[in-house]
């Protein structure tokens, strides 16, 4: 076998370091999409009456170009003594301003940022198809005028459960009903449980009822009947600088454009 010559030698070794160096790039490029697929995304605990709203709101900022936010959705409460136990969260919706301000109180979100953003009606629901004639006026017996268990989140902790009692307390209902109301862990629960016929009756927000075909409203809560129904949003003390960028969006013409089409009333200007 003959002996490269030099000229040969040299052609080798430029074609072996190019290969090098063309692996040393992929390696460089697998390492920088790497990087960039661990960016930070947006952690988002928001009041499960926005389910439907805020993934819509989700799908638009991931148009845009941005990763996809991690939305967890429950009872304001819940929401809000886990982010107080330090569960991972960067934004907090919350359907009440009270879990809003026990987060304040305990240092556990980020001064200034906190916006009164969206408003919501009460509405009592039945199962599609079983509609029961109320009056929403003191002196209706409302307890007589249905069989049956009435569902609402639960009273005394869920936003949505307070402002039912509120309700039922307004119109003297409450007491006359007490046995027969179901609490549950939030306001989707009873909607649910109203959809399955499980209870005769339910209180929901109007957000709620609109997007299930298996109830109707039966009538609506007049807002004198109790507190009114505000989303406060903040950003949580250990927000990424990216969470901030979404919270912004939550504030645009195009968040506020959504929100509005899924019933929500705005609050802030």
């Amino acid at each position: 076998m003959s002996t490269p010559t030099p000229h040969k030698r040299c052609a080798q070794l430029r074609s072996a370091v190019a290969s090098a160096l063309m692996g040393l790039l992929l390696t460089l490029g697998s390492v920088a999409e790497a990087i960039a697929q661990a960016k930070p995304v947006a952690r988002v605990f928001a009041a499960a009456s926005l389910t439907n709203a805020f993934d819509q709101v989700a799908l638009a900022w991931r148009q845009l170009g941005n990763p996809a936010p991690v939305l967890v959705y429950g009872a304001s409460s819940a929401l809000a003594k886990q982010i107080d136990a330090g569960a991972p969260a960067d934004i907090y919706a919350s359907a009440d301003t009270s879990w809003m301000d026990y987060l304040a109180q305990r240092g556990r979100l980020r001064a200034g940022s906190r916006v009164n953003l969206l408003g919501n009606t009460l509405v009592l629901i039945a199962p599609a198809g079983s509609a029961v004639p109320v009056q929403m006026q003191r002196g209706f017996k409302l307890a007589a005028a249905f069989d049956g268990k009435l569902c609402i989140a639960e009273p005394g902790v869920v936003p949505a459960g307070i402002y039912a009692q509120q309700s039922l307390q307004h119109f003297a209902w409450w007491q006359p009903l007490l046995g027969r109301i179901v609490g549950t862990d939030y306001v989707r629960t009873a909607l649910t449980f109203v959809e399955r016929g499980e209870c005769a009756l339910g209180i929901v927000y109007a957000t709620d009822a609109r997007v299930s075909r298996k109830v109707q409203i039966v009538a609506h809560f007049p807002q004198a009947s109790h507190q009114p129904i505000v989303y406060p949003f903040a950003l949580t003390a250990e927000a990424s600088v990216q969470a901030a960028e979404l919270f912004a969006f939550l504030n645009s013409k195009a968040a506020r454009s959504i929100f509005t089409q899924h019933g929500f009333g705005l609050v802030a200007p």
